[in-house]
């Protein structure tokens, strides 16, 4: 993995930093991590990495394409190594589980808006939202009487 990773950080340009090759490890280990888990991650394995460095490392692996940030509604935002696809997520109201989702197939609704104002537009993000089947199986346990 150390290799593939550094090979990939240089294909996009970037210098092979033990601060980087270690946030790019923990987003691989944890896909959807939030920063502060990522920092966590990071600094497990180099034993110590400050929050600024992971921040900066995280914002040069997303400008360059390495990494992917999501940004859900009332969530900090999340990571990922998935690129490249125009891939969506589901998010589970209850936990917050994230889970990807590959496009949809077939008469996509809202996927192609009614005006494009002189946007060029390259990405459509959709997530959608629900209860994953853990949640589902406590809330009925829940409710039994």
């Amino acid at each position: 993995m150390r290799e593939h990773a550094a090979d990939l950080l240089r294909r996009h340009g970037l210098h092979v930093t033990a601060q980087r090759l270690a946030v790019l490890h923990a987003v691989a280990r944890r896909p959807h991590a939030t920063a502060d888990g990522v920092a966590d991650l990071a600094g497990a394995e180099l034993g110590a990495i400050s929050r600024q460095a992971v921040y900066d490392a995280l914002a040069v692996l997303v400008e360059k394409g390495v990494l992917r940030r999501i940004e859900p509604g009332g969530s900090p935002a999340l990571y990922e190594t998935r690129v490249g696809d125009n891939h969506h997520h589901l998010i589970c109201r209850d936990c917050g589980r994230v889970t990807d989702v590959d496009c949809a197939v077939g008469a996509a609704p809202c996927l192609t808006p009614a005006e494009y104002n002189g946007f060029e537009i390259d990405e459509a993000e959709v997530v959608y939202w629900g209860r994953c089947p853990a949640c589902r199986k406590r809330a009925r346990k829940r409710a039994r009487p």
